[in-house]
C-alpha cells in the first residue's frame, strides 16, 4: 500500500462561515433546543444593546407559522455604508464576518451583552435563509442571505449574500433594524422554538432595561389553542375579540429591577412593601441593585452582567454581599439595635429571606465557570461593594425606610439565633458521628466503586422498592438509598429544622458535599443522583420535595447537571402465554405497544416500583443501556424560583390557580377507557 504524503496541501482552510457550520457546537454550545434559542438570542441581544445604550425603546420578536422568527428594533440601524477594509456594506460585514461589529471599541457602545459575542454572523451561518431590512438615513435598505449546497465546489455554502445591499428608494422616517431568519433544519435537532423559554427571557430583559417595551408574538398559536394548552399567564395580553388572533404579550416595566423583585416575591409574605433600590457608577462600572426581605428562610439572589444571567455568581456578587453585611452591621450598632457585647451578625443572617437583583454593566467582561455564567473580573468587586455601601447608607438615612431597616435587623436577629442553634446541633451530631459522617448501615446500600464520575446514587421510595432496587443494581457502581417516609418540604422550614430531619441528614451524608454555604461540589460521591419514585401522586410529591431541597441547599448540584429523574415504565403490554412482553413509558407509547403486541394483549399498570421484579426494574429503569433518564437542568433560575415558591410555599391561592389551569385529571382515565373500547374483547389486568 502506497504511503500517503502529509504536506501543506492536506491542511484544510475553512473560509468565512464554513467553520461555524462544520462545528456549530463550538459557537452555540449544542445543536439541540439550547443552541436553537442561542441563535435567536444573538439577534435579540443586538437589539437590547441598542436599547441599553439609549438608542432604542422598542423591540418586537415574532415567530411565524412556518417556524421562522424575526427581531425588530427602533435603534440606529446597522451601518449601510461601505466598510473601508472589506469594501462591502456594513450590513454584509456584520452578517458574514465572525466577531465583526461595532462593540469592540467603546466609541459606539458603552456596554454590550450578547451570549459571549459570537455575533449575528453565526445566526446567518446556521440559517436556511436570513433577510435584513434597515431603516437608516431616511431610506429603506434590504439584503438577503441563504445557505445551499454548491455542486460545483462540492460543499455547503453558509450565509452567502444573494446580492449586495440594496437601497429600495422607499423613503421613511423610521430608524432601526429588522432581521428575519429560518433556522437550518439540516443543523438543528429541532427547529421548534419554545414559547415559555422565549417569554421568560424577554420578560427578564424588560425588567433589566427600565422603560423598554418588548413585544412577543407567536403566530403558530391562536387564542383558543393557547387557552386549551393551559394558558392564563397574568402577563399575557390576548385579543379576546377573535379566535384566530395569535398569542401576543407585551412587557414593559417602569420600575425596572424593583418591579423584578416584586415579581419574584409574588405570593410571599414581605417584611416591607417597597423594595430598596439604588443605582450608581464607579470606575466605569454601572451598578444597579434592588432588595426586599420576606418571611422565607432562604436567599434568592439573581445577578446579571450586561443583561447576561450569572447564576454561578462571581466577583460582583462578592462585592454586593460584602457591602450589604458591612452597612447593616453598622446600622444595627449605630441605632442601638444590638448590645455592645454582642458579636457582629454574619452575612447569612442578613440574607435569610432576602430576594435581591443585582445588575451591573461593564467593559471587557470575562466569564468563567462550568457553564460560562460566572463573572471572572476581580476589578468588579470593589466598585460594587462601594456602590452598595453608598446606596444603603443613603436609603438608611431616609425616614421613609427607617421601619424597613429595623425589620431587616429584627429578621437577622432571629436568623442568628437559629444559626447558633443549628451549629450547636450540627456539632452535637458530629460528636455522635451522625451528620457529616453518619452511620448509614441499614440505609445506604453503597457501591464498591471509588470513582465518583462512574458512580450512581438511586434515591428510591420506601423499603419495598429499595429492596427490589438493591437486588437489581450492579453493586460496582450503583448505590441505593431508600427513603422511609416523605422527606421534609424545606421551602417552609428553617435550616435547623432541615438538619433535624433524618431523611435529609441521611441524604446529605450520602452525597458528601455539605449544604448551603458549606457546599463543595468537588466532594460529591456520585456524579449521577437519580430520583426514582413511584408514578403516582405520592411519588411525584416526593420528587418535588427532593428537587426543592436540591434547588435551595445544593443548587450547584443541579446547575452542574448531576441530578436526574428515573423514568420507570407505566405499563406492561404482554400476551398471557409470556411469548411477548413490551413496556410503555407514557400513554402515547402504550398505544404503539398495543398495536405491536396485537390481538389478545393484556395490560398491567405499574403503580409502584415494588410491583416489579428485580429483573424488570433492572431492564426497564436501571440498565444504563436501556433506561430512560431525564436530566434536571436549570435553564432559567427565575422561572424555577417562581415555580417552587408557588408549588411548595405557603400560599394556597396561586397553587390552586395553577392546578386548575394546567391539570387534566381525567386524561389518563379517559385514555384507559379508550384502550378498553379498542381492545376487541381482550382481557385486561390493571
Amino acid at each position: 500500500m502506497e504511503k500517503k504524503r502529509y504536506d501543506a496541501s492536506d491542511i484544510t482552510v475553512l473560509e468565512g462561515l464554513e467553520a461555524v457550520r462544520l462545528r456549530p457546537g463550538m459557537y452555540i454550545g449544542s445543536t439541540g433546543p439550547k443552541g436553537l434559542h442561542h441563535v435567536l438570542w444573538e439577534i435579540v441581544d443586538n437589539a437590547i444593546d441598542e436599547a441599553a445604550n439609549g438608542h432604542a425603546d422598542k423591540i418586537d420578536v415574532r415567530i411565524y407559522k412556518d417556524g421562522s422568527v424575526s427581531v425588530e428594533d427602533n435603534g440606529r440601524g446597522i451601518p449601510t455604508d461601505i466598510h473601508p477594509k472589506t469594501k462591502v456594506s456594513g450590513v454584509q460585514v456584520v452578517f458574514t464576518q465572525l466577531h465583526a461589529g461595532g462593540k469592540f471599541d467603546e466609541h459606539n457602545y458603552s456596554f454590550s451583552g450578547g451570549l459571549h459575542g459570537v455575533g449575528a454572523s453565526v445566526t446567518n451561518a446556521l440559517s436556511e435563509w436570513l433577510k435584513v431590512r434597515v431603516w437608516r438615513g431616511g431610506t429603506t435598505w434590504e439584503m438577503e442571505f441563504h445557505s445551499y449546497y454548491n455542486k460545483a465546489k462540492k460543499k455547503y455554502e453558509s450565509g452567502v449574500p444573494k446580492k449586495p445591499l440594496v437601497d429600495t428608494k422607499v423613503k421613511t422616517k423610521k430608524h432601526g433594524t429588522f432581521v428575519h431568519f429560518m433556522p437550518d433544519r439540516e443543523v438543528f435537532a429541532t427547529t421548534d422554538f419554545q414559547l415559555t423559554t422565549i417569554t421568560h427571557r424577554l420578560n427578564e430583559l424588560a425588567f433589566l432595561n427600565k422603560g423598554l417595551t418588548i413585544t412577543f408574538t407567536d403566530e403558530r398559536i391562536t387564542r383558543n389553542e393557547f387557552l386549551s394548552q393551559g394558558g392564563g399567564d397574568t402577563n399575557v395580553q390576548l385579543d379576546l375579540l377573535g379566535a384566530t388572533e395569535p398569542y401576543s404579550v407585551t412587557y414593559r416595566y417602569e420600575g425596572g429591577i424593583s418591579d423584578f423583585v416584586l415579581y419574584l416575591n409574588e405570593g410571599k409574605n414581605k417584611l416591607y412593601s417597597k423594595p430598596l433600590y439604588y443605582k450608581g457608577e464607579k470606575d466605569g462600572i454601572l451598578v444597579e441593585f434592588s432588595i426586599q426581605h420576606t418571611s422565607e428562610f432562604t436567599e434568592s439572589m439573581f445577578s446579571f452582567v450586561n443583561n447576561i444571567p450569572t447564576p454561578e455568581g462571581g466577583f460582583h456578587e462578592m462585592g454586593f454581599r460584602g457591602g450589604l453585611s458591612r452597612v447593616l452591621n453598622q446600622y444595627a450598632r449605630d441605632n442601638k439595635l444590638v448590645k455592645e457585647k454582642d458579636a457582629h451578625f454574619l452575612g447569612d443572617d442578613f440574607r435569610e429571606g432576602l430576594t435581591a437583583v443585582l445588575s451591573i454593566k461593564m467593559k471587557n467582561v470575562q466569564f468563567e465557570g462550568q457553564t460560562k455564567t460566572k463573572l471572572g473580573n476581580p476589578e468588579a468587586r470593589t466598585p460594587v461593594d462601594n456602590i452598595v455601601v453608598e446606596g444603603l447608607r443613603k436609603l438608611a438615612a431616609a425616614p421613609a425606610y427607617k421601619k424597613a431597616f429595623e425589620d431587616i435587623i429584627k429578621k437577622a436577629q432571629g436568623a442568628a439565633k437559629v444559626r447558633i442553634a443549628a451549629r450547636q446541633a450540627k456539632d452535637t451530631a458530629r460528636a455522635k458521628n451522625s451528620i457529616d459522617n453518619i452511620t448509614l448501615v441499614g440505609k445506604l446500600a453503597a457501591c464498591s466503586g471509588r470513582t465518583p464520575a462512574h458512580n450512581e446514587l438511586f434515591i428510591v421510595e420506601g423499603d419495598s422498592a429499595g429492596g427490589t432496587a438493591k437486588q437489581a443494581r450492579v453493586r460496582q457502581f450503583q448505590s441505593i438509598l431508600p427513603l422511609r417516609g416523605k422527606p421534609l418540604n424545606v421551602e417552609k422550614k428553617r435550616l435547623d429544622q432541615v438538619l433535624a430531619n433524618e431523611e435529609i441528614r441521611t441524604l446529605i451524608s450520602a452525597l458528601g458535599t455539605g449544604i448551603g454555604n458549606d457546599f463543595n461540589l468537588e466532594k460529591l460521591n456520585y456524579h449521577k443522583v437519580i430520583i426514582l419514585s413511584d408514578a403516582d401522586q405520592d411519588g411525584f410529591h416526593i420528587r418535588c420535595i427532593l428537587l426543592t431541597f436540591f434547588f435551595r441547599y445544593m443548587r450547584p448540584l443541579v446547575s452542574a447537571g448531576h441530578v436526574y429523574i428515573g423514568m420507570p415504565p407505566l405499563y406492561k403490554v404482554y400476551k398471557a402465554n409470556g411469548s411477548v412482553e413490551e413496556y410503555a413509558y407514557d400513554d402515547k407509547e402504550l398505544q404503539e405497544k398495543i398495536e405491536k403486541v396485537g390481538r389478545g394483549y393484556l395490560i398491567q399498570r405499574y403503580k409502584g416500583l415494588g410491583e416489579m421484579s428485580a429483573e424488570q426494574l433492572w431492564s426497564t429503569t436501571m440498565d444504563p443501556m436501556r433506561r430512560n433518564l431525564t436530566q434536571v437542568t436549570l435553564e432559567d433560575a427565575v422561572a424555577a424560583e417562581n415555580m417552587i415558591t408557588m408549588l411548595m410555599g405557603d400560599k394556597v391561592e396561586g397553587r390552586k390557580e395553577f392546578l386548575n389551569r394546567n391539570a387534566n385529571f381525567n386524561k389518563q382515565d379517559a385514555f384507559i377507557d379508550k384502550v378498553k373500547l379498542n381492545k376487541e374483547g381482550a382481557n385486561e389486568e390493571e
